[in-house]
């Protein structure tokens, strides 16, 4: 039996900035991509005009990590902090990087500061409302 979770992040109509905003960031390789409008017609199923661009479901992969992407337009959605991404990097400097382009336009939650446990750690929440933890990790 294989189990595995992943990041599964809805998006009102802006998912394909989305995906753009995280190939660019976080180094994503977009591993799959369907529209509403792909999505093969079966009966009692239809979508609205305005919706056939969007994403219906994208796959992302960072690093050895999996997200799900999805546009639901007209699904209430929160932003908040029930779930974040969390990313880690080996170096400072990269962590810095990602942590800077993440809080353009969104948010800091907590600075990018270090710890009792890493050298840099910071939580932000994107452009987007998804919140991240960014960590640089060392191994002793």
């Amino acid at each position: 039996m294989t189990l595995q979770a992943f990041p599964h992040l809805m998006f009102d109509g802006d998912a394909k900035e989305a995906i753009h905003f995280y190939k660019t960031i976080l180094d994503a390789k977009v591993l799959s991509i369907q529209t509403y409008g792909e999505i093969p017609a079966f009966p009692g199923m239809s979508f609205p005009e305005k919706i056939l661009d969007f994403v219906a479901h994208a796959r992302l992969q960072v690093g050895e990590t999996e997200m799900i992407l999805f546009d639901s337009p007209g699904f209430p959605r929160q932003i908040g902090n029930q779930a974040a991404i969390y990313v880690s990097t080996n170096e400072v400097e990269k962590t810095e990087q990602i942590f800077e382009a993440l809080k353009e336009e969104g948010k800091v939650i907590g600075p990018l500061e270090e710890t009792s446990f890493t050298p840099a750690q910071g939580y932000v929440m994107d452009k987007f409302g998804v919140t991240f933890t960014i960590v640089t990790e060392t191994r002793n």
